[in-house]
């Protein structure tokens, strides 16, 4: 029987927090992110049975610190999170890592770690990650300064090293017509997926209800769950004011929520390390097979709105490298801060929509908490749970970073891996992705258009604007905003619009006029 190599990477401690203060108007008495973090540390650390050590420290971005324009959440008010926690706990790691944007990071940063630890680089790294934006909002609404910008540990001194890909999610031309705010994006692909399964926008809004209403089953249960509430199927896709539309067709009750106060951690080292600090086996969660891919990088410019070329390649090289198939998994858990996440995920994988083993095992983004960049270290600190529960059983977490742009897969299990851990590179796979045909975008069309896929975009006074995505005469693609008047927009949310004739008049945002 061929053993794991003593350099073989595994999980050996993970646990996560949720703060709800702010929820129950102790918003004072909130601890900081860094704080928090600390206390997932400190309980990982029990979990793997050893004190605090590492001499890797990496933390995934605060959403306060992503590109782009947070409002009034201040950027960068820790200078660098890993030493700030690393301090806390007392240790000295040899690096401080900050990862980039992306709610594939937790993911893409096992991953990345554990071939670090299979290549000698790494012996023991705590991963660790927090959102904070409940306490934050809350303490802004009510006058009170928590003191986290001029504390000890705002300043630890230095700045980590940063790590990922640090671009930014949208152009300008893509920024112009709101599509820097995931909540006007993802239904975009929602609607060109129910054009894909041919369903009327009544029927798909409550197909929308059916499909998530597990998701919250899965979170009523969940102790750590932001919102441990069953919602049903009518509940979730029936309009009223609690539940307004945002983006058309998703209710509020179908969008992540990131107004949250959520950590977790995962600590990592090799066998060889485990057996040395003296862990038990039953503590071991194998890294068996992963995948890391983006699809082309600008939403305008993908090669249609129902598929995900990076979601199909990674699950085939996670699969392959794990030597497993779908069938195979006894638990599941797919990125899923909107439907269409969890669609495009099944359709690529293979795994079919009402597939019986579930395909969260959290409660997902918009019910257990849409925890920013760091959600799926929640969905591996579960995931590495159920494994021990089950040892043999094999599990699936995947993470989507950006708008369907940026993914990462993992699958896991206590039964260990045998001889050497070793991946594919992302990088030999990603130009094939990169390289795909896909439509010439114009910014300034003009004459005869068709619908490719749309939006209504709202907020709580109402109908804002209308989205479209659409093609020119010669097949170009190009964004264009409908007439902003009632009766527009009340159309565009009624009546089937994939595919619809209509003008298109350039300007500094282009107007799409139907037919």
């Amino acid at each position: 029987m061929l053993l794991p190599h003593p350099r073989t990477p595994i999980l050996i401690g993970g646990a996560q927090f949720t703060q709800r203060t702010a929820r129950e108007g102790r918003v004072g008495e909130s601890l900081s992110p860094i704080a928090m973090m600390d206390n997932v540390a400190r309980a990982a650390f029990v979990d793997a049975g050893i004190a605090p050590q590492a001499d890797t420290v990496a933390v995934v971005r605060f959403t306060a610190d992503s590109p782009g324009d947070q409002g009034r959440l201040p950027k960068r008010m820790f200078r660098n999170p890993p030493l700030s926690l690393a301090k806390q706990l007392g240790i000295a790691p040899r690096r401080t890592l900050y990862t980039a944007t992306g709610g594939n990071t937790p993911q893409w940063l096992v991953n990345r770690t554990a071939e670090e630890i299979a290549r000698g680089e790494c012996e023991v790294a705590l991963l660790a990650g927090a959102e904070y934006i409940a306490s934050l909002l809350a303490a802004f609404k009510a006058g009170i300064d928590l003191g986290w910008g001029t504390g000890p540990d705002h300043d630890p001194g230095s700045d980590p090293e940063e790590i990922g890909d640090q671009r930014a999610g949208t152009t300008e031309y893509e920024a112009r017509y709101g599509l820097r705010f995931p909540v006007n994006v993802y239904p975009l692909f929602e609607n060109a997926l129910r054009g894909q399964a041919g369903r009327t926008p009544d029927a798909h809004l409550k197909w929308l209800g059916e499909f998530f209403s597990p998701f919250t089953k899965v979170a009523s249960e969940n102790p750590y769950s932001w919102f441990p509430t069953y919602r049903s199927p009518a509940e979730i896709s029936t309009p009223s004011e609690k539940n307004r539309f945002v983006g058309f067709p998703y209710t509020k009750y179908l969008n992540a929520v990131i107004e949250v106060d959520q950590a977790a951690a995962v600590v990592m080292t090799s066998v060889g390390k485990a057996r040395e600090l003296g862990i038990p086996e039953g503590k071991w969660v194998y890294l068996h097979g992963c995948g890391d891919a983006s699809d082309i990088w600008n939403v305008s410019e993908r090669v249609n709105y129902h598929s995900s070329p990076a979601i199909h390649e990674i699950g085939k090289r996670a699969f392959a490298m794990a030597g497993k198939s779908v069938g195979d998994l006894s638990y599941i858990d797919l990125y899923s801060c909107f439907p269409s996440a969890v669609e495009i995920g099944c359709n690529e994988l293979g795994i079919a929509t009402d597939d019986p083993r579930g395909l969260t095992i959290t409660g997902g983004l918009p019910y257990f908490g849409g925890a920013g960049n760091d959600y799926v270290m929640h969905s591996i600190v579960t995931m590495m749970q159920k494994l021990r529960g089950k040892p043999g059983a094999f599990g699936l977490c995947t993470g989507n970073g950006w708008y369907v742009t940026k993914h990462s897969a993992g699958i896991y299990s206590t039964t260990p891996k045998a001889g050497e851990w070793r991946r594919d590179d992302p990088k030999s796979y990603q130009k094939d992705i990169d390289g795909q045909a896909h439509p010439e975008v114009i910014e300034q069309p003009s004459g005869r258009a068709t619908v490719e896929t749309y939006t209504v975009v709202t907020d709580r006074k109402g109908k804002r604007f209308g989205l479209i995505v659409g093609r020119d005469a010669q097949n170009r693609r190009f964004l264009a905003n409908t007439p902003d008047d009632d009766i527009t927009l009340d159309r565009v949310m009624r009546e089937e619009m994939l595919g619809r004739a209509g003008g298109v008049t350039p300007g500094a945002t282009n107007l799409f006029r139907f037919a």
